[in-house]
């Protein structure tokens, strides 16, 4: 089965040459502005809301994780109500928006707060609804500006703008505290300005929609929510991903594993998911490249190959200098996440029609999130019962089998192909900022 001749005709096929038709597209140069700095935002809040909220304001860890598990699990459904609306009103900017917004209000609600728990909940719910609001729709307006034939690039490029904010964000925070001695007000209300000066700049330089639609055939019946589940390509696809994320057990479990293994300092942790981010960094763009031209399929699993290879480095006997465990993990779980991210959303757009591509990407994002957050709890629960060792070799045993299923479940695609064309089909224009 190949994508590209799926018989959809809402995305422009690819130019058939190299020079600008190879060029990412104006649009996602804006968006991944836009995603940039709202990172710088995000992060710099997410690096010391633990120390804020444990040591701060006095709340147990139990009580942080309770919240925080809480709000990401409803992030991911909520989802499914963003793409939905961007679909049905074909405003993919404006849902996005409005995500990007409530997320910066969010820090206004975490300094007005104070101590009290009910109003940490709320802005902690305010942001994590904007961020599973924006997602869906911003990655459907990257799919209908850019050819197929560059998606991957695309996506590279984009993750690779928005790491760079996951980046600065972390160092901006503890600068931040350093020069205030620890006034974490400050970091909110700093937060807020650059939150406001990324939806400024999405107002301003990102187009409403993408592509224009070539000419409808008469009378055309509204799309009922969620059609893509009815294409056999999408739902081998969300199949894949629900099943390799059922055996990714999550960031957070692998730091952790590295900083006992490696006896850190508490002080050094917050400082693991950075080496990993640079790594992201440097490869999300070359990862992407290397999709258009092979198919998305292949790096899609060959990434959770390095996934593979970070839970086996942490199963090695203990000993030796510390670079020798830290760097390959770090290096690994940066591979990981370019060959994986923005390729499976590069992997799935041009199966998806462009009037329902976001509540599409929504519905894979979900179910993919759902997976890892299941993925999580039963390595936690098996870390508990048995200890770390044993639940990792879990681990390795369910990737395999998860491997083994994703490679007979995605369709094969020669993504870089051009795509057929069909007698009298118009290429529309694309808008770009």
């Amino acid at each position: 089965m190949y994508l590209a001749t799926t018989g959809r005709r809402d995305t422009p096929a690819p130019p058939r040459t190299g020079g600008a038709g190879r060029r990412v597209p104006g649009t996602v140069l804006a968006l991944g502005t836009v995603s940039l700095v709202t990172d710088i935002s995000s992060e710099m809040v997410t690096a010391v809301l633990p120390l804020y909220l444990v040591l701060g304001l006095g709340l147990s860890p139990l009580q942080f994780g309770f919240l925080d598990g809480l709000f990401n699990g409803a992030a991911a459904v909520v989802r499914l109500l963003g793409g939905y609306a961007a679909d049905r009103g074909r405003s993919h900017k404006r849902v996005a928006g409005l995500g990007y917004a409530l997320s910066a209000l969010s820090r206004i609600g975490l300094l007005l707060a104070g101590g009290a728990t009910a109003g940490i909940a709320a802005a902690l719910a305010t942001d994590r609804v904007g961020k599973g609001i924006r997602t869906a729709p911003r990655d459907a307006l990257i799919t209908l500006s850019s050819p197929p034939g560059v998606l991957g690039r695309s996506f590279g490029v984009h993750r690779a703008m928005d790491t760079t904010g996951a980046l600065l964000g972390p160092l901006a925070a503890f600068a931040l505290l350093w020069a205030t001695a620890d006034a974490y007000d400050t970091v909110f209300v700093v937060s807020f300005c650059v939150g406001l000066l990324g939806v400024l700049l999405l107002v301003l330089y990102v187009p409403g929609h993408g592509p224009a639609p070539a000419p409808p055939a008469p009378a055309p019946r509204r799309r009922k929510p969620f059609t893509a589940l009815r294409d056999p390509a999408f739902r081998r696809i969300l199949a894949a991903a629900s099943l390799l994320g059922a055996a990714t057990v999550g960031d957070a479990f692998v730091y952790l594993l590295l900083q006992r293994r490696l006896d850190l300092p508490v002080s050094w942790f917050p400082l693991l998911p950075l080496g990993a981010a640079a790594c992201y960094l440097l490869l999300a763009v070359p990862a992407g490249r290397i999709a258009d031209r092979v198919g998305r399929r292949l790096p899609f699993l060959y990434g959770h190959l390095a996934l593979l290879g970070v839970y086996a480095t942490l199963l090695a006997p203990a000993g030796g200098p510390a670079p020798l465990l830290l760097v390959p993990v770090l290096a690994l779980l940066g591979v990981f996440y370019a060959t994986t991210d923005g390729v499976l959303m590069a992997l799935a757009g041009p199966v998806l029609p462009a009037d329902g591509r976001a509540g599409g990407l929504a519905v894979l994002q979900t179910g993919q999130a759902l997976a890892r957050m299941l993925a999580a709890a039963g390595f936690g629960a098996a870390w508990t019962l048995w200890g770390p060792g044993p639940a990792l070799w879990a681990a390795v045993s369910v990737l395999l089998l998860a491997l083994a299923g994703g490679w007979a479940l995605l369709p094969r695609d020669p993504s870089g192909a051009p795509a057929p064309e069909e007698p009298g089909a118009q290429i529309p224009e694309r808008r770009t900022a």
